[in-house]
């Protein structure tokens, strides 16, 4: 690596770290300070001028989140799908290799479809 790329990446190294630093340390320093004293209506929950009719820190079932999670990642696998597809035309010399590679990702898909399906994830009661 040369020279001037190693001081490239520790400067953004060390600037990924200090920058949260400073932020977390400037809020700490300038936010607000409410900390359970004064009126008490400035600690409520204030949406859209409705006092809220329940807890907003109730508990909601795993199962939503192991669903959403499940979405996020398929979601985002087949997205993969769409660039392969614009640019299997151009692949000319190696369209085989390319065609087969998505087989093997979309069977992996699947795999991981049906192993999910067959667990019960997707179920919802």
């Amino acid at each position: 690596m040369p020279e001037s790329t190693a001081w490239a990446v520790a400067i953004v190294g060390i600037l990924a770290l200090l920058i949260p630093i400073l932020i977390m340390g400037l809020v700490g320093r300038i936010g607000p300070r409410v900390r359970g004293e004064g009126n008490p209506d400035k600690r409520d929950v204030y949406e859209c001028g409705i006092v809220p009719a329940v807890d907003a820190r109730r508990r909601f079932s795993a199962k939503f989140y192991l669903v959403a999670v499940l979405f996020v990642l398929f979601d985002v696998e087949v997205a993969f799908l769409v660039p392969w597809g614009v640019v299997f035309r151009d692949l000319s010399t190696a369209s085989w290799t390319a065609f087969l590679g998505m087989l093997l990702f979309l069977g992996l898909l699947v795999a991981g479809l049906a192993y999910v399906i067959r667990r019960g994830a997707l179920e919802w009661e």
